[in-house]
């Protein structure tokens, strides 16, 4: 246990600067290219699936946020329920007891919060990470975490290597817009539903993640069965601005990429990507990019080599079933 001269309470909202801060800080040690303004993190401290006062923990030096941690639960959960613990420890506090007492503090939190909402299903908690932070594997497996699954951020650099926009006979591309909004949710959990993982997302866990203020509709695609029909597949591009401030990239992240189970093996994730690729292009986008599970059976990382991505950093989730 830390026993410092530190300040330890529970996040509020009005934490979201001093989080962009500390995560900011963690970024020049981590290297992981990603940078957050303040509307970044208050997004995050909104959740409608974290619960501030219950299940989170900073660690104040004064007015300067050192560490914290945040649990998220999922609204719908069956046999197993996934509680996500995240967190991290400024530089210059790390190797300290900061991230012990801060990992501990999340476990506890998760029993709880499982508890009050899921407590007929199995809880795992899990911690999400980049391979190349030091120290987390060490912590992790102190507390009983395994390694479970892998993934990778993949980028395209969007020169002239863009792959041909084929789509598959009968399907027509139609983007994002006001009046088919609720067909891009409905897409997406049917698509997910048998990810490793996934669970379906609430209207209001999909405005809070995805239709935000990184959301970029013209970026955005549905495949569909002709005119009016039923969605084939999804694709949603979101884009930081605090990464393009310090990097002067603009990188189109597609954070949502799904198959109907009935349409897969017919090119349409294919078509979608190609199609989202050609438009970054053409709006001025530096990169593209997209995570993908390493474990997944219907052929994520195959799908995104045909389409010239390369692998530029891997993640790992951990898991501590309870």
């Amino acid at each position: 246990m830390f026993e410092g001269p530190l300040t330890w309470r529970p996040l509020t909202r009005e934490d979201a600067q001093a989080s962009a801060d500390l995560l900011n800080a963690m970024e020049t040690v981590d290297g992981l290219g990603e940078n957050y303004t303040a509307q970044d993190t208050l997004q995050e401290l909104i959740d409608p699936y974290t619960d501030l006062e219950r299940a989170s923990l900073a660690a104040f030096d004064g007015d300067v946020l050192v560490g914290f941690m945040k649990i998220q639960f999922k609204p719908p959960a069956e046999e197993v329920h996934r509680v996500f613990l995240d967190g991290g420890v400024h530089p210059g506090y790390r190797r300290r007891g900061v991230g012990t007492t801060l990992v501990e503090a999340g476990v506890t939190a998760a029993k709880a919060v499982h508890a009050r909402h899921h407590p007929a299903s199995r809880l795992a908690v899990d911690v999400h990470k980049a391979e190349q932070i030091a120290g987390v594997a060490e912590l992790v497996r102190s507390q009983g975490f395994v390694p479970v699954r892998y993934f990778q951020r993949v980028e395209h650099p969007l020169g002239d290597a863009l792959p041909a926009v084929v789509v598959p006979e009968g399907l027509v591309l139609e983007p994002w817009s006001p009046e088919n909004a609720g067909d891009f949710l409905a897409t997406r959990n049917a698509a997910y539903r048998d990810h490793w993982g996934a669970a379906p997302m609430t209207l209001d866990a999909w405005q809070n993640k995805i239709t935000n203020h990184t959301f970029r509709p013209e970026l955005s695609f549905l495949l569909r069965h002709g005119t009016g029909g039923a969605a084939a597949g999804v694709l949603v591009t979101l884009t930081w601005e605090g990464d393009v401030a310090l990097t002067g990239i603009r990188d189109a992240h597609f954070m949502v990429i799904g198959t109907r189970r009935e349409d897969r093996n017919r090119g349409v994730a294919s078509a979608l990507i190609a199609h989202a690729l050609r438009g970054a292009a053409a709006e001025g986008y530096d990169r593209a990019s997209a995570n993908v599970d390493s474990s997944r059976p219907f052929g994520g990382a195959g799908l995104f080599e045909r389409a010239r991505f390369v692998a530029a950093r891997r993640f790992v989730r951990w898991a501590l079933e309870v």
